[in-house]
């Protein structure tokens, strides 16, 4: 587990299973509130299946993207033909940010989901608005082409996937309405009121949330309201948190293009021919590109302004703006029957998959909690209890509560002595040199020693594990 939210998450979801209670997640003992449940849920569930492991909470963020990438498929196949369907497929899969995001134990990649259902939905229930496809399309709306249990099916795929969206990753999900609302501020013959429905579709969506929300509202007596959409939503927006971002008004407008220059980093090897895309987009657009880029820009937009500034953050724009490459790309390879798609997509695949086998093993080591557990895990006890002195990381949680199924106690160097003299089995994890001041007349208690970086801060750390066996 990497970033501090992998293994929050993680230990979330084994607690759920824990405590028996799927509405609110805790997290050592304490509530969550930072996100709703859909990716706790995902991951016990995949625990009941590969037991409490790295690879079971990652699991499901494997499965999300996969979905991503067959929606995508059948999206762009819709749109534009097999070929533009495999070519915005690979384009998304192939991207850094999908490929990081992808197998990281969090909620992105079920948000990404559900925000590409929705758009595709979109379309769907617009498609002989668009032109179904054609470059040249009619301004004339036209009624709704096919069957009308195609017409309820699309109807409810794009509101359930709203829902599911919230559920996921909060509002942030519905982007999707903002990019009909742009669509239809460019196209006043837009017909969305017969398509979509507003009133009763808006109703079953917050249907669906209100059977988790009303009860997770109740249990935390409105905390997860002030917490998970105040703080976590609204405080977010305006005041950097957790040290993503600059905290100034000097900071904030110096970060207001931050996202236009990550995506060369975050959609690499793609972002290459963006600069191509634009020239394109600019000369030559019909009402399906409208559409994709408007659903592009929003989710720019709405980040650009938001003062905490992650690069995954635009992750739900990636498989429109993937959608929007391929169709130009196969346009112009069509024109001049030549395309640098195949080199570009094998010498990707080829370098992610290299990195993905080769990596990890060399870089495993250099976790401290992950390498001290190592160590360790044979002497753990599930009685024990445990703690730590600077460094009351989310990963010690997750890794030590696989054995010791007591709960992390953060502690200083009093309380450390103290909570060690206690009786029965216990250890603590404290800088070595602290460790070897604090403990040093115990020479029958066990000691386990690593070197690292700690990731979430940053910096360097040697730390030791004293164990007082029962």
């Amino acid at each position: 587990m990497i970033d501090r939210d992998e293994p929050r998450f993680a230990e979330a979801s084994r607690e759920m299973i824990e405590r028996g209670d799927y509405i609110v997640p805790h997290f050592n003992n304490d509530l969550r509130l930072d996100k709703p449940p859909l990716a706790y849920w995902a991951q016990a569930a995949s625990y009941r299946i590969f037991g409490e492991n790295d690879f079971a909470a990652r699991f499901p963020s494997a499965v999300a993207a996969a979905l991503v990438a067959l929606s995508i498929f059948g999206w762009g196949r819709r749109i534009r033909g097999e070929r533009v369907g495999w070519w915005a497929a690979i384009i998304f899969t192939l991207s850094l940010e999908t490929f990081i995001h992808a197998k990281a134990a969090v909620a992105d990649m079920w948000l990404v989901l559900f925000v590409t259902t929705a758009h595709w939905s979109g379309y769907e229930l617009l498609r002989d608005w668009f032109g179904a496809g054609s470059n040249t399309v009619s301004a004339r709306a036209a009624p709704l082409s096919g069957a009308p249990y195609r017409h309820v099916a699309w109807w409810l795929a794009f509101w359930v996937s709203l829902a599911l969206g919230f559920l996921a990753k909060g509002p942030i999900a519905w982007t999707a309405l903002l990019t009909l609302a742009a669509t239809k501020f460019f196209a006043r013959d837009l017909p969305l009121g017969r398509r979509f429905k507003f009133g009763r579709g808006i109703m079953l969506m917050l249907v669906i949330v209100a059977l988790w929300g009303i009860p997770a509202l109740i249990q935390t007596h409105g905390e997860f309201l002030s917490v998970g959409l105040g703080r976590h939503v609204v405080t977010r927006s305006f005041v950097t948190m957790e040290g993503h971002g600059l905290n100034s008004i000097g900071g904030y407008f110096l970060l207001l293009p931050f996202y236009f220059v990550a995506i060369f980093v975050s959609f690499f090897p793609w972002s290459i021919k963006l600069p191509w895309l634009i020239k394109r987009l600019r000369r030559d657009h019909d009402k399906i590109d409208n559409y994709l880029f408007a659903g592009t820009a929003i989710v720019f937009i709405i980040f650009t302004f938001v003062s905490t500034k992650l690069p995954h953050y635009t992750l739900p724009a990636f498989p429109l703006l993937a959608l929007l490459l391929a169709r130009y790309w196969q346009r112009a390879t069509a024109t001049s029957g030549r395309t640098s798609f195949r080199p570009i997509a094998v010498a990707t695949a080829a370098l992610w998959f290299a990195i993905a086998i080769v990596m990890p093993p060399l870089i495993a080591g250099s976790f401290p909690a992950y390498s001290l557990f190592r160590q360790a895990r044979d002497d753990l006890r599930p009685q024990m209890e445990f703690g730590a002195i600077d460094y009351a990381e989310p990963s010690v949680v997750w890794y030590f509560r696989s054995r010791a199924k007591g709960f992390f106690t953060a502690l200083n160097n009093k309380r450390a002595v103290e909570f060690m003299d206690k009786p029965g089995g216990r250890f603590v994890i404290a800088p070595t040199s602290l460790a070897r001041t604090l403990f040093a007349n115990h020479a029958d208690w066990k000691t386990f020693s690593t070197e690292g970086i700690n990731i979430a801060k940053g910096k360097y750390v040697d730390l030791t594990l004293v164990l007082k066996p029962e």
